[in-house]
């Protein structure tokens, strides 16, 4: 009997399951996984170096000072730190260009207004870093509702790096023997920081003038 040999039924195309459609993140989840990410955080903890140099200042003597200098140093230093790790790791989000710039000016008020208590520095000094910062950050909102972007100057970079210097100097406030290699000098700490502060008011101001031309130039289309 001859055999008869049947084909094997075809295979059955394998069918490609598509992904469930992922749900969309509410405003809530969106900004806590923002506030969780290391850069923010940095953020946050710069924020909360605050209350502890001025509880420092408000029983100010030699060693508090000391210590409020540090811990306003590490604020600084910090603030360089969140921005580079922001862009290395790819987490420059919206919540961080809003509280970086935030914190930084709540530290520097902060400090002035607690280095004004202590008679370390003139009320007219403050004023003006006020009104720089006010007048800076209104013409940045406006600028940006309008979809125009008003880049940093170098003047504010060296504002930004006099007044700090000049903070932590009025912070430390005491003389302190500093060695400068060749010799011993007993360095007086308020003097040079107030003068780094004075010295800051340059740029800034200059700084200030340069953030209202470079506004009016792009409000007239002049720097399209």
């Amino acid at each position: 009997m001859e055999s008869q040999v049947f084909p094997h039924p075809p295979a059955s195309p394998v069918l490609a399951v598509a992904p469930p459609p992922q749900r969309r993140k509410t405003r809530r989840e969106r900004l806590r996984e923002e506030l969780l990410n290391a850069p923010n955080l940095m953020t946050l903890g710069r924020i909360l170096c605050i209350p502890v140099f001025m509880g420092l200042l408000a029983y100010e003597n030699r060693r508090n000072s000391f210590l409020a200098a540090l811990v306003f140093a590490a604020a600084a230093i910090s603030d360089w730190l969140d921005g580079w790790l922001a862009r290395v790791s790819n987490k420059v989000t919206t919540l961080g260009k809003f509280l970086d710039p935030l914190a930084d000016k709540i530290i520097v008020l902060s400090a002035l207004v607690m280095l004004v208590r202590l008679g370390r520095v003139p009320v007219w000094v403050v004023v003006i870093v006020l009104a720089r910062e006010l007048l800076i950050s209104g013409l940045r909102t406006i600028a940006m509702s309008e979809g125009l972007v008003i880049a940093a100057s170098r003047g504010g970079k060296w504002k930004t790096s006099l007044q700090l210097s000049g903070i932590i100097a009025l912070m430390v406030h005491y003389h302190f023997p500093i060695d400068y290699l060749l010799w011993t000098v007993v360095t007086d700490f308020h003097a040079v920081g107030l003068t780094l502060l004075y010295i800051s008011l340059v740029p800034g101001i200059t700084s200030a003038i340069d953030y209202v031309r470079a506004f009016y130039t792009l409000e007239t289309g002049e720097g399209r």
